[in-house]
């Protein structure tokens, strides 16, 4: 979806990192990185985190706010301001939402960084993708992860698959908010896992912004963040779900499926579940964990 030009963007809501080292990467590629990627990837296992980011070399980091974002027009120009864009319409629409349920939302930090960064789950590594740390409540991002999100996955490049990451990444806060992240930790693999509820639960909350991303409004403009959905973005924000199913993942490098291991969901079951918070509009609708299949 594309931004409202005149909107006024808060870039202070985003920390941007530079200045460490890219360090040791995680495997060699989709193949050589295929456990952690299926582990990790839109991931919040802090341990995996920890253990599996390898030696980032040069440990100092400069910390910032992200780089000139002011208006909507700079969001669709120019992807860090998408994000920066994307967390202030996130930031807008979930205290209001969960307020409805008597629920506050502590607003989450977000950082941009590239290579490598320390988080309060471990260091970790670009190899990681995108993801959320409980320990200290912020969602991490790699740019760079968007193109691969095409290049390695098969993604659709629109805007609004680059907007869903954002969100599915602050669907885990969401769970965090309300008690549910921590199921995947006590039930980390399987079709059925906990892991793979987590994962579609914050799916189905991406979906579910996506609803009223169009009427959530810039509280410094009074105008809505993002334009009408086209069918062109949904489609997107499909095609971007789809691309990063375990069966997908693991086809792509393996050849053969395994749901076993399994601990993101499907194509089919992340499609269906960003679709379900996207036509219901209501997170009662999004309880992955009372149905005997997700």
């Amino acid at each position: 979806m594309s931004f409202n030009d005149n909107v006024q963007l808060d870039p202070s809501q985003v920390q941007s990192r530079g200045g460490m080292g890219r360090g040791t990467k995680i495997g060699g590629g989709i193949g050589g990185g295929i456990v952690l990627l299926l582990a990790a990837l839109f991931g919040i296992n802090p341990q995996l985190l920890e253990g599996l980011a390898g030696t980032t070399g040069d440990q100092s980091q400069t910390q910032s706010t992200a780089p000139a974002c002011k208006t909507g027009a700079d969001a669709d120009a120019n992807l860090e301001c998408r994000i920066v864009g994307t967390v202030n319409s996130l930031n807008a629409f979930w205290p209001e939402y969960l307020a409805q349920y008597n629920r506050k939302y502590p607003q989450p930090d977000t950082v941009l960084f590239r290579g490598a960064t320390n988080t309060g789950c471990g260091s970790a590594t670009s190899e990681v993708g995108p993801f959320y740390c409980p320990a200290d409540q912020t969602a991490y991002f790699d740019p760079g992860f968007f193109q691969e999100l095409v290049d390695r996955f098969g993604s659709s490049g629109g805007p609004l698959a680059q907007e869903y990451v954002v969100a599915h990444e602050f669907g885990h806060h969401i769970q965090n908010v309300l008690g549910t992240i921590d199921r995947a930790q006590q039930d980390p693999k399987g079709p059925e896992s906990g892991a793979v509820r987590v994962e579609l639960q914050a799916d189905c909350y991406a979906g579910l912004w996506v609803r009223y991303a169009t009427t959530t409004k810039d509280p410094k403009s009074g105008q809505p963040f993002l334009e009408p959905l086209k069918t062109q973005d949904l489609q997107d924000a499909l095609s971007a779900a789809s691309s990063v199913g375990d069966d997908r993942i693991q086809k792509a490098a393996t050849g053969r499926v395994s749901p076993e291991s399994w601990t993101h969901g499907s194509s089919a079951q992340r499609q269906k579940w960003f679709y379900q918070g996207y036509k219901t509009g209501d997170i009662n609708q999004c309880d992955t964990f009372k149905v005997a299949t997700p």
